[in-house]
């Protein structure tokens, strides 16, 4: 269900009867890539990896898949490290019992789910995204000697995710994208072309170019993927997180854990570059 929306990952992680290993499903649930960072890998590997010609289609499925891929594994490896550490145990058997066979009650069906699922949902999201959209308009529109304020961040922020291989732009709009994963891109473009308001590209060849020109490569291009990959989860699915376990602590760690792995995956990746000068 992650794939869909880690939020309603997290949720379904109820099913599972041990407690123990339906807070390491909890925990590790938002390795796999939501619908709202599909976007965004699909354009940069569309852009940076991606030639013209028989077989293109081919090329970028096998690489979205080994995207994906790559996120499952990090998936069972986090799984495995939390259950050798924090949270050891005996594992459990798992069955899942078929309800008895009754005839569906679709007003029962279609309040639970508008009510219990839908709503609670779009609530949460609501409730961190007003505040937060104010912030990006407020940054991106006050001025402060000569600069945006999303300007200023950026540059103090540009020599350490300059070490993790992206920029300074890239790693504050994967910062204001915490509402939602969808917006990182149009931060990025809001940022580079100093605009107020977040604005889309009318096609990837000139989103290309844009990035290009602030100094984009294949390995920004990488660990940009890898990042978005694995950071931090959305407000949404932290909100989840911290109303299923009840506790800040798991919440914390649930942040934690994917962002140091995508930082530490970023940071060998362009060092090792460097270090073979491959840029």
């Amino acid at each position: 269900m992650g794939f869909g929306c880690n939020a309603a990952g997290v949720v379904g992680c109820r099913i599972i009867d041990s407690p123990r290993e339906r807070l390491i499903a909890i925990l590790t649930n938002n390795f796999v890539p939501c619908n709202g960072r599909f976007p965004t890998l699909i354009a940069i590997l569309t852009m940076f990896f991606l030639v013209e010609g028989a077989g293109s289609s081919l090329l970028s499925s096998v690489l979205l898949t080994a995207a994906i891929g790559l996120g499952i594994a990090m998936t069972f490896f986090a799984s495995w490290l939390l259950s050798k550490t924090v949270l050891k145990g005996v594992p459990s058997s798992f069955a899942l019992e078929l309800p008895s066979y009754r005839r569906p009650q679709i007003g029962k069906v279609l309040v639970r789910s508008v009510m219990d699922r839908t709503l609670f949902v779009l609530g949460r999201a609501v409730a961190v995204a007003a505040p937060a959209g104010l912030l990006i308009w407020v940054m991106a529109n006050v001025q402060v000697d000569g600069m945006s304020l999303l300007n200023h961040a950026s540059g103090f922020l540009d020599p350490f995710a300059r070490f993790v291989g992206m920029d300074g732009v890239i790693l504050l709009a994967f910062i204001l994208g915490f509402p939602a994963n969808e917006i990182v891109i149009p931060n990025i473009i809001m940022t580079y072309l100093a605009q107020g308001t977040l604005v889309e590209m009318e096609s990837l060849a000139e989103m290309k170019t844009l990035f290009v020109d602030h100094g984009w490569t294949w390995l920004t291009a990488l660990c940009t993927m890898l990042f978005s990959l694995m950071h931090w989860p959305c407000s949404t699915t932290m909100l989840t997180i911290y109303k299923e376990t009840g506790s800040k602590r798991w919440s914390a760690l649930a942040f934690m854990l994917p962002t140091l792995c995508g930082l530490l995956a970023c940071a060998l990746a362009a060092n090792m570059a460097r270090l073979l000068g491959l840029v």
